[in-house]
């Protein structure tokens, strides 16, 4: 994937920035800006659980990257007081690993499974008695002389995250109790989360500069905490470290963000539709080449969010761009165009 600061499913490597970001996340519900109907029902099944005192269902949370489906798991560890282990479904290559996790659990720990849909089919056989009985069959030996052997497991909950549930295998989705969609955030909700990281940073913003963020973040908080780190880069070498209007419109012209959030590579796609294809639809393959980008990449990535503001559509035929396209691009719509939309 292309490196762009506007990039949801791009996590950060450097060991400072891991951190930093760590410390962004919020630990409770209290401190979790958005998402109020998830917290409402997370926080009924979690009261539920702890007044039996027992571990509560499993937990499936999807939706496009970057809105806190990894901070909401930890979120829930927190209220339920449980341990939390984090894996990703492409590092458990065999039944072997799966089977390492499971039994080094303790009862009302946790597993959180990024990615859940990348896991190997024949780990995910294995994970369909260990999520319904908490029983763990491995076979020991090969050929003839090999035999099945059940382990008791402790009593857990898995909270697994993707992006793409329809990829999940219906009868492990089955298994899970609370199935959970992340939703884009309001602008209002992304300017609260920015304040309340320049809080934490011990950055001076304003609420004007504040807002100027939230709508070119995307709707997302990922990219919302990133923004922020630049500006404020940008803020301490080119000002005073006070992020008002003016720092935060220079700094934001130099990562070539424009008003809607768009970088020059979504800005690029979108003319390429237009200028090559007249608008669309155009097949996705036909977009996966045209920007040297994988079809899951745009599907996961880019899409999601040009949708989400109205500067895209999914067609039978393909994709194509709409109205408010042309005009935030400043490119006349011809008549024929004009006509289909």
């Amino acid at each position: 994937m292309i490196d762009r600061i506007v990039n949801t499913g791009a996590e950060p490597t450097d060991p400072v920035e891991v951190e930093l970001e760590v410390t962004l996340r919020p630990q409770d519900f209290s401190s979790y800006i958005g998402q109020e109907r998830l917290k409402q029902n997370l926080q009924l099944a979690i009261s539920a659980a702890k007044k039996r005192d027992e571990p509560m269902d499993h937990v499936l949370l999807y939706g496009p990257p970057g809105l806190g489906k990894t901070t909401m798991a930890s979120v829930i560890a927190n209220e339920m007081g449980a341990q939390i282990r984090i894996t990703s479904g492409p590092a458990i290559e065999r039944a072997g690993d799966l089977a390492s996790l499971l039994t080094n659990l303790q009862d009302g720990d946790i597993l959180f499974i990024d990615e859940i849909h990348r896991l190997n089919r024949t780990v995910e056989e294995v994970l369909y008695s260990a999520m319904e009985d908490f029983k763990l069959d491995i076979m020991l030996g090969k050929g003839p002389s090999a035999r099945s052997l059940r382990l008791d497991l402790p009593k857990f909950t898995i909270i697994g995250a993707t992006t793409r549930a329809g990829a999940l295998a219906g009868p492990l989705r089955d298994r899970f109790g609370h199935i959970h969609r992340l939703e884009f955030y309001t602008p209002s909700e992304v300017q609260q989360i920015i304040e309340r990281a320049a809080g934490i940073l011990e950055v001076k913003i304003d609420r004007a500069a504040a807002g100027e963020l939230a709508t070119r973040a995307r709707l997302t908080p990922r990219i919302a905490n990133r923004l922020l780190k630049r500006v404020r880069d940008y803020a301490d070498v080119n000002g005073d470290g006070i992020i008002d209007t003016v720092i935060s419109s220079q700094a934001l012209q130099l990562l070539e963000i424009d008003e809607l959030g768009l970088d020059p590579a979504d800005r690029m796609l979108l003319a390429a539709i237009i200028d090559s294809y007249n608008g669309g639809p155009v097949g996705v393959e036909t977009l996966a080449a045209l920007t040297a980008e994988e079809r899951t990449t745009i599907e996961d990535f880019i899409e999601p969010y040009l949708m989400q503001i109205g500067l895209l559509e999914r067609t039978p035929r393909g994709r194509r761009v709409t109205s408010k396209t042309y005009k935030h691009l400043g490119k006349t719509m011809p008549a024929a165009t004009e006509s289909l939309l």
